[in-house]
Protein backbone atom coordinates (compact mmCIF):
# COMPACT_ATOMS: atom_id res chain seq x y z
CA UNK A 1 0.00 0.00 0.00
CA UNK A 2 1.51 3.34 -1.09
CA UNK A 3 2.36 5.87 1.57
CA UNK A 4 0.56 9.19 1.44
CA UNK A 5 3.47 11.60 1.52
CA UNK A 6 2.02 14.83 0.19
CA UNK A 7 0.08 17.17 2.43
CA UNK A 8 -2.63 16.50 4.96
CA UNK A 9 -5.81 14.47 4.39
CA UNK A 10 -9.13 15.90 5.52
CA UNK A 11 -11.64 13.14 6.31
CA UNK A 12 -15.25 13.98 7.12
CA UNK A 13 -17.04 11.63 9.48
CA UNK A 14 -13.71 10.10 10.38
CA UNK A 15 -14.73 9.37 13.95
CA UNK A 16 -16.59 6.10 13.35
CA UNK A 17 -17.47 3.37 10.89
CA UNK A 18 -16.08 3.68 7.37
CA UNK A 19 -14.57 7.08 8.12
CA UNK A 20 -12.66 5.74 11.09
CA UNK A 21 -11.30 2.84 9.03
CA UNK A 22 -10.16 5.30 6.36
CA UNK A 23 -8.54 7.51 8.99
CA UNK A 24 -6.74 4.54 10.52
CA UNK A 25 -5.47 3.34 7.14
CA UNK A 26 -4.03 6.77 6.34
CA UNK A 27 -2.30 6.97 9.71
CA UNK A 28 -0.96 3.44 9.25
CA UNK A 29 0.75 4.50 6.02
CA UNK A 30 2.39 7.58 7.51
CA UNK A 31 -0.17 10.20 6.60
CA UNK A 32 -1.54 13.07 8.64
CA UNK A 33 -5.31 13.42 9.07
CA UNK A 34 -7.76 16.11 10.08
CA UNK A 35 -11.02 14.46 11.13
CA UNK A 36 -14.07 16.70 10.71
CA UNK A 37 -17.14 15.32 12.45
CA UNK A 38 -19.86 16.01 14.98
CA UNK A 39 -18.01 14.01 17.63
CA UNK A 40 -14.31 13.50 18.24
CA UNK A 41 -12.91 10.06 17.41
CA UNK A 42 -11.87 7.86 20.30
CA UNK A 43 -8.74 7.10 18.31
CA UNK A 44 -5.76 9.18 19.38
CA UNK A 45 -2.61 9.66 17.36
CA UNK A 46 0.11 12.30 17.09
CA UNK A 47 -0.77 12.81 13.41
CA UNK A 48 -4.54 12.96 13.96
CA UNK A 49 -6.33 16.26 14.51
CA UNK A 50 -10.03 16.56 15.32
CA UNK A 51 -12.39 19.40 14.43
CA UNK A 52 -15.95 19.28 15.76
CA UNK A 53 -18.63 20.77 13.50
CA UNK A 54 -22.08 19.95 12.16
CA UNK A 55 -21.47 19.67 8.42
CA UNK A 56 -25.15 20.33 7.85
CA UNK A 57 -24.55 23.89 9.08
CA UNK A 58 -23.16 25.74 6.07
CA UNK A 59 -21.75 28.77 7.86
CA UNK A 60 -20.12 26.71 10.61
CA UNK A 61 -18.66 24.36 8.01
CA UNK A 62 -17.17 27.21 5.96
CA UNK A 63 -15.51 28.68 9.04
CA UNK A 64 -14.16 25.33 10.23
CA UNK A 65 -12.77 24.45 6.82
CA UNK A 66 -11.18 27.88 6.44
CA UNK A 67 -9.47 27.45 9.81
CA UNK A 68 -8.24 23.97 8.85
CA UNK A 69 -6.73 25.19 5.59
CA UNK A 70 -5.09 28.10 7.37
CA UNK A 71 -3.34 25.66 9.71
CA UNK A 72 -2.66 22.74 7.35
CA UNK A 73 -1.71 22.07 3.74
CA UNK A 74 -4.75 20.01 2.78
CA UNK A 75 -3.94 18.18 -0.46
CA UNK A 76 -6.26 15.19 0.04
CA UNK A 77 -10.00 15.24 0.75
CA UNK A 78 -12.24 12.30 1.64
CA UNK A 79 -15.86 13.32 2.00
CA UNK A 80 -17.34 10.37 3.85
CA UNK A 81 -19.85 11.91 6.28
CA UNK A 82 -23.43 10.99 5.48
CA UNK A 83 -26.84 10.05 6.80
CA UNK A 84 -29.66 8.00 5.29
CA UNK A 85 -33.06 9.10 6.69
CA UNK A 86 -34.97 6.29 4.93
CA UNK A 87 -38.61 6.71 3.89
CA UNK A 88 -40.99 5.39 1.27
CA UNK A 89 -41.92 8.00 -1.31
CA UNK A 90 -45.27 8.63 0.38
CA UNK A 91 -43.43 9.70 3.53
CA UNK A 92 -40.41 11.50 2.08
CA UNK A 93 -39.82 14.85 3.78
CA UNK A 94 -38.36 17.65 1.69
CA UNK A 95 -36.64 18.98 4.79
CA UNK A 96 -34.66 15.72 4.80
CA UNK A 97 -33.80 16.27 1.14
CA UNK A 98 -32.55 19.74 2.01
CA UNK A 99 -30.35 18.38 4.79
CA UNK A 100 -28.90 15.53 2.74
CA UNK A 101 -28.21 17.88 -0.15
CA UNK A 102 -26.35 20.18 2.20
CA UNK A 103 -24.40 17.37 3.84
CA UNK A 104 -23.58 15.19 0.83
CA UNK A 105 -23.17 17.81 -1.90
CA UNK A 106 -22.84 21.39 -0.66
CA UNK A 107 -20.33 20.39 1.99
CA UNK A 108 -18.17 18.68 -0.62
CA UNK A 109 -18.13 21.86 -2.69
CA UNK A 110 -17.09 23.84 0.39
CA UNK A 111 -14.28 21.40 1.19
CA UNK A 112 -12.88 21.45 -2.32
CA UNK A 113 -13.12 25.20 -2.83
CA UNK A 114 -11.22 25.84 0.41
CA UNK A 115 -8.38 23.46 -0.45
CA UNK A 116 -8.01 24.24 -4.16
CA UNK A 117 -5.49 27.07 -3.74
CA UNK A 118 -3.06 24.77 -1.90
CA UNK A 119 -3.65 21.92 -4.35
CA UNK A 120 -3.07 24.12 -7.38
CA UNK A 121 0.04 25.64 -5.86
CA UNK A 122 1.40 22.14 -5.18
CA UNK A 123 0.34 20.86 -8.60
CA UNK A 124 -1.17 17.90 -6.78
CA UNK A 125 -4.42 16.89 -5.13
CA UNK A 126 -6.67 13.93 -4.39
CA UNK A 127 -10.45 14.25 -3.97
CA UNK A 128 -12.47 11.18 -3.01
CA UNK A 129 -16.19 11.11 -2.38
CA UNK A 130 -17.74 8.19 -0.53
CA UNK A 131 -21.05 7.62 -2.29
CA UNK A 132 -23.11 4.41 -2.19
CA UNK A 133 -24.28 1.50 -4.26
CA UNK A 134 -27.70 2.85 -3.23
CA UNK A 135 -27.20 5.64 -5.76
CA UNK A 136 -28.34 3.10 -8.35
CA UNK A 137 -31.69 2.87 -6.57
CA UNK A 138 -32.91 1.19 -3.40
CA UNK A 139 -36.23 1.06 -1.60
CA UNK A 140 -36.78 3.86 0.96
CA UNK A 141 -33.74 5.80 -0.31
CA UNK A 142 -35.26 8.61 -2.40
CA UNK A 143 -33.30 11.43 -0.76
CA UNK A 144 -30.20 9.37 -0.05
CA UNK A 145 -29.96 7.87 -3.54
CA UNK A 146 -30.52 11.23 -5.20
CA UNK A 147 -27.80 13.04 -3.28
CA UNK A 148 -25.32 10.16 -3.39
CA UNK A 149 -25.85 9.89 -7.16
CA UNK A 150 -25.24 13.63 -7.37
CA UNK A 151 -21.73 13.01 -6.09
CA UNK A 152 -20.98 11.05 -9.27
CA UNK A 153 -21.66 14.02 -11.52
CA UNK A 154 -19.80 16.48 -9.33
CA UNK A 155 -16.66 14.35 -9.05
CA UNK A 156 -16.60 13.52 -12.76
CA UNK A 157 -16.96 17.23 -13.59
CA UNK A 158 -14.07 18.09 -11.28
CA UNK A 159 -11.96 15.38 -12.90
CA UNK A 160 -12.30 17.30 -16.17
CA UNK A 161 -11.76 20.72 -14.66
CA UNK A 162 -8.91 19.90 -12.27
CA UNK A 163 -7.00 17.19 -14.10
CA UNK A 164 -4.65 19.70 -15.80
CA UNK A 165 -3.66 20.94 -12.33
CA UNK A 166 -2.59 17.46 -11.19
CA UNK A 167 -5.72 16.97 -9.09
CA UNK A 168 -7.67 13.73 -9.37
CA UNK A 169 -11.31 13.30 -8.42
CA UNK A 170 -12.87 9.88 -7.83
CA UNK A 171 -15.72 8.17 -6.06
CA UNK A 172 -16.01 5.01 -3.95
CA UNK A 173 -19.51 3.52 -3.82
CA UNK A 174 -19.86 1.00 -0.98
CA UNK A 175 -22.43 -1.75 -0.90
CA UNK A 176 -23.86 -3.09 2.38
CA UNK A 177 -21.15 -2.56 5.00
CA UNK A 178 -21.45 -3.54 8.65
CA UNK A 179 -21.16 -0.35 10.70
CA UNK A 180 -23.15 1.21 13.51
CA UNK A 181 -25.27 2.97 10.88
CA UNK A 182 -26.01 -0.40 9.27
CA UNK A 183 -27.01 -1.78 12.65
CA UNK A 184 -29.35 1.16 13.23
CA UNK A 185 -31.16 0.44 9.96
CA UNK A 186 -31.22 -3.36 10.19
CA UNK A 187 -31.80 -3.72 13.92
CA UNK A 188 -31.61 -7.18 15.51
CA UNK A 189 -33.28 -9.01 12.62
CA UNK A 190 -30.62 -11.69 12.02
CA UNK A 191 -32.74 -13.41 9.40
CA UNK A 192 -32.97 -10.20 7.40
CA UNK A 193 -29.22 -9.60 7.72
CA UNK A 194 -28.43 -13.14 6.61
CA UNK A 195 -30.80 -12.84 3.65
CA UNK A 196 -29.08 -9.62 2.59
CA UNK A 197 -25.64 -11.24 2.82
CA UNK A 198 -26.93 -14.20 0.81
CA UNK A 199 -28.14 -11.92 -1.97
CA UNK A 200 -24.64 -10.52 -2.55
CA UNK A 201 -22.52 -12.44 -5.11
CA UNK A 202 -19.58 -12.86 -2.71
CA UNK A 203 -22.05 -14.06 -0.04
CA UNK A 204 -20.94 -11.71 2.71
CA UNK A 205 -21.45 -8.19 3.92
CA UNK A 206 -18.70 -5.65 3.58
CA UNK A 207 -16.38 -4.40 6.30
CA UNK A 208 -15.29 -0.81 6.79
CA UNK A 209 -11.75 -1.88 5.94
CA UNK A 210 -12.91 -2.94 2.47
CA UNK A 211 -13.86 0.65 1.74
CA UNK A 212 -10.67 2.00 3.33
CA UNK A 213 -8.54 -0.13 0.98
CA UNK A 214 -10.28 1.28 -2.09
CA UNK A 215 -10.08 4.83 -0.79
CA UNK A 216 -6.39 4.43 -0.04
CA UNK A 217 -5.81 3.51 -3.69
CA UNK A 218 -7.43 6.70 -4.96
CA UNK A 219 -5.47 8.76 -2.41
CA UNK A 220 -2.14 7.28 -3.43
CA UNK A 221 0.36 9.45 -5.33
CA UNK A 222 0.69 6.41 -7.62
CA UNK A 223 -2.94 6.81 -8.77
CA UNK A 224 -2.35 9.99 -10.72
CA UNK A 225 -3.62 8.49 -14.00
CA UNK A 226 -6.98 7.51 -12.48
CA UNK A 227 -9.64 10.20 -12.31
CA UNK A 228 -13.36 10.62 -12.87
CA UNK A 229 -14.06 7.05 -11.83
CA UNK A 230 -16.71 5.41 -9.65
CA UNK A 231 -15.49 2.24 -7.93
CA UNK A 232 -18.24 0.03 -6.52
CA UNK A 233 -16.94 -1.82 -3.47
CA UNK A 234 -20.03 -3.91 -2.99
CA UNK A 235 -19.26 -7.59 -3.39
CA UNK A 236 -20.96 -7.51 -6.78
CA UNK A 237 -24.22 -6.00 -5.49
CA UNK A 238 -24.10 -3.25 -8.13
CA UNK A 239 -24.65 -5.89 -10.82
CA UNK A 240 -28.08 -6.96 -9.62
CA UNK A 241 -30.77 -6.03 -7.12
CA UNK A 242 -30.32 -5.60 -3.38
CA UNK A 243 -33.35 -5.71 -1.10
CA UNK A 244 -32.68 -4.32 2.38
Amino acid sequence: MSQITQGVTLVTGGNRGIGLAITQSILDTGGEVVCVSRQAPELQHERLHSVIVDLGDRDATKQAVADINAAHQVLNIVHNAGVIRPALIEDVALTDLDYLTELHLATMVTLVQASLPAMKEAGYGRIVGISSRGALGLQTRTNYAATKAGMFGMLRTWALELGPAGITSNCVAPGPVVTDMFDEIMGDDKQRVNALAGSIPVRRLGAAEDIAHATQFFLSPAAGFVTGQVLYVCGGASIGTVVV
